[in-house]
């Protein structure tokens, strides 16, 4: 019997979840691509019946996603940290804004910028309308579509990921988000379910936008006269460059190839966007921008609640729009959000939310304002209606939009390189993605894995492209985004929890019976207090009172019978104690030698002896729950006793509680 290859026999991939997704993966692909008009018919009235009959629960879902994430920023719980509370980002704030953009709706920008504004001006529904009237609306709902609402459903998901990932050391995956409901079954079948949905909804949404998407950068290869027309063998060649760039940018990991390329886009981006700004109608644009952040504004509780249920006529629209759009940000949402979490280490709660709000929020106004103003300013003043009369065509339109431009050669060939740039982030923050989700998020993952997803994602696309099957698979991942919106309900209910136990956890005092030093040795502490402490002074006072405190301390817990150690480490000195435990838990009371950085105006002050320079040095606490320390270098030996068992006795009150099993139950993070 033949064994299979050293790199194919090595694999992080959990079999709960790749392989029932997989199954899933080459069942909708088989039957959209061998049956893909009665497919597409079926599920096209399975739309338009949730669309028509539950529009209100995409609403109110969305609404209820925007005031839970604006409550918790003005909340006590915005200071909170992504992670350990001394934690700092991984990335700086600049890279961190462009790879979570980039991966949000970066190539979407570029589908739409000029095609929905155009498509709302012109739509027959708002026919009866004068013309000014139909611009501004325009502007209005694109800036709704695409607005804060957008980005509260990735924000929903992102922050309940890294929240429960960085502050709880969870799996970063969609399973942990349900801890406070489920508890450990998360570790079982429920889970795998969870991650299993999140991956196949992730790879279908990456899947239809690649199809998609290519048929726009062959347009515009056309347009530019790269290459003669439009056809399946050109568009094979385009998804073979993608995914080739793709693979090669997901297996040089997140800091090198896919925060190089997300900087890449945000500055050429901003380059073509400057272009049309300067030389088309600016004034206007500039204007417009005011006029179209105002109306936006004032009209945003209109917009949020309102379902048109008066407005018969204009319900069509709005199920083919607005709900369509909420359906389609829901149903990108854990894959967006997975990759949000994946970069957002260290931020703070209210850091995240402003954000992730606010600052795509702005851009993306910016964005339509100058193509899509611009776009109905010139069907309007110069183009006498013939953008509006090719509005269909999606594919064309931004590169017939450009014609009207100085330099249109140039323009459309940074556009297209924009539109391949954009795919290939998006394409390799999916291929991290799911790779993520498939190991149950194994730290460490053969590279093979990530070239199959990415050659898996490029045949899939391909297969649906040329038999027509896209629009099959388009459609069931927006039917899947009814079902995972009332799963982002109880994510939310899910974080609320977790952040009442945390504050509450964190901010725990001292039972009645734990007291302070007295001042029974005042005159030893003033002496401590005016002396300097240089790093051998607190090497010292550790090795002469912390340490046969906490050695007298061991021996007693262990003729108690409870197994105590006390480790010590050199350079810079640390010594603990440590209770190990099986089921919580292990409680640890140390002390470390800390650098600290003296103020200059202290250094400077005659009337304070014994300050040498700006730096001194601590005996400073550690606790096995990762809580910030104390100083500790007044502290007699008896005293560093009791203050173990204030500490001990407040471990013992928090574990005994059955509220505070989320941060004290180790059992889910065994590996199974």
């Amino acid at each position: 019997m033949s064994r299979l290859p050293s790199f194919l026999a090595q694999t992080t991939f959990h079999k709960g979840i790749i392989l029932p997704s997989l199954l899933f993966i080459f069942f909708v692909t088989f039957v959209s691509s061998f049956f893909p008009d009665s497919t597409a018919s079926i599920l096209g009235q399975i739309q338009d019946w949730i669309f028509i009959n539950l529009n209100w629960v995409y609403v109110w879902s969305v609404t209820l996603f925007v005031f839970f994430l604006l409550a918790l920023v003005v909340s006590k719980y915005g200071s909170i940290t992504l992670g350990d509370d001394d934690a700092v980002p991984e990335y700086s704030f600049l890279s961190w804004i462009s790879m979570l953009f980039a991966a949000g709706m970066g190539i979407g920008l570029m589908y739409f910028s000029v095609s929905e504004p155009l498509a709302h001006f012109s739509d027959p529904t708002f026919a009866e309308y004068s013309e000014i009237k139909r611009a501004k609306d325009a502007q209005l709902y694109t800036f709704f579509h695409w607005g804060i609402h957008a980005w509260a459903i990735y924000g929903v998901v992102g922050l309940s990921l890294a929240y429960f990932t960085y502050r709880y050391k969870l799996p970063l995956s969609l399973r942990s988000c349900f801890y406070p409901i489920l508890k450990n079954r998360i570790n079982g079948v429920a889970g795998n379910v969870i991650d299993s949905f999140a991956l196949c909804s992730t790879f279908f949404g990456i899947t239809t936008t690649l199809g998609f998407g290519v048929v726009q950068l062959n347009a515009g290869l056309v347009e530019l006269g790269l290459i003669p027309e439009k056809g399946f063998s050109y568009q094979v060649a385009i998804v073979m460059a993608i995914m080739a760039i793709s693979i090669f940018s997901a297996t040089s990991g997140v800091n090198k190839g896919v925060k190089f390329l997300s900087q890449l886009n945000i500055f050429s981006a901003v380059l073509l966007m400057l272009f049309i700004l300067i030389t088309g109608p600016t004034v206007f644009l500039l204007g417009s921008l005011s006029e179209g952040v105002g109306d936006y504004l004032n009209q945003f509780l209109s917009l949020t609640f309102n379902t048109h249920a008066y407005e018969p006529s204009v319900q069509p629209w709005y199920f083919r729009w607005t709900i369509l759009y909420w359906a389609w940000w829901i149903s990108w949402s854990p894959y967006v959000g997975l990759f949000i979490a994946q970069i957002s280490k260290g931020r703070t709660i209210r850091e995240f939310i402003i954000a992730v709000l606010l600052i795509p929020t702005a851009f993306n106004f910016l964005w339509m304002t100058v193509f899509g103003n611009s776009a109905t300013w010139l069907d309007r003043n110069v183009a006498n209606g013939s953008l509006t009369d090719i509005v269909s065509k999606t594919d064309e339109l931004l590169f017939q939009f450009l014609n009207y431009f100085p330099a249109s050669g140039l323009t459309s060939s940074l556009a297209v390189f924009l539109i391949f740039v954009f795919f290939v982030t998006s394409a390799d923050s999916g291929i991290f993605v799911m790779n993520s989700i498939s190991t149950a998020n194994a730290a460490r993952s053969p590279k093979w894995q990530l070239v199959a997803w990415g050659i898996l994602l490029a045949l899939v696309a391909l297969v649906l492209l040329n038999a027509g099957g896209l629009q099959s698979l388009q459609t069931m991942t927006l039917i899947t985004a009814l079902p995972f919106s009332i799963v982002m309900l109880l994510f939310c209910y899910s974080l609320l929890q977790g952040l009442l136990v945390d504050s509450y956890y964190y901010s725990k005092a001292f039972s009645p019976s734990a007291r302070n030093w007295s001042g029974e040795f005042w005159k030893q502490r003033l002496q401590r207090i005016l002396s300097f402490k240089d790093q051998s002074y607190v090497e010292t006072f550790i090795q002469q009172t912390v340490e046969p405190a906490l050695q007298e301390l061991a021996s007693e817990f262990n003729s108690q019978r409870i197994s105590t150690a006390v480790r010590k480490k050199e350079n810079p000195m640390e010594i603990a104690l440590t209770i190990e435990h099986e089921s919580i838990e292990n409680f640890t009371y140390g002390v470390r030698t800390q650098l600290k950085t003296i103020s200059t105006s202290l250094v400077a002050e005659k009337n304070i002896p014994g300050v040498r320079g700006t730096q001194s040095y601590i005996p400073e606490t550690f606790f096995g729950d990762n809580r910030p320390g104390y100083n500790i270098e007044y502290f007699t030996e008896k005293e560093v006793i009791a203050d173990v068992l204030k500490q001990y006795e407040r471990f013992l009150e928090l574990s005994s509680e059955i509220k505070n099993e989320i941060f004290t139950d180790t059992t889910l993070r065994r590996k199974e």
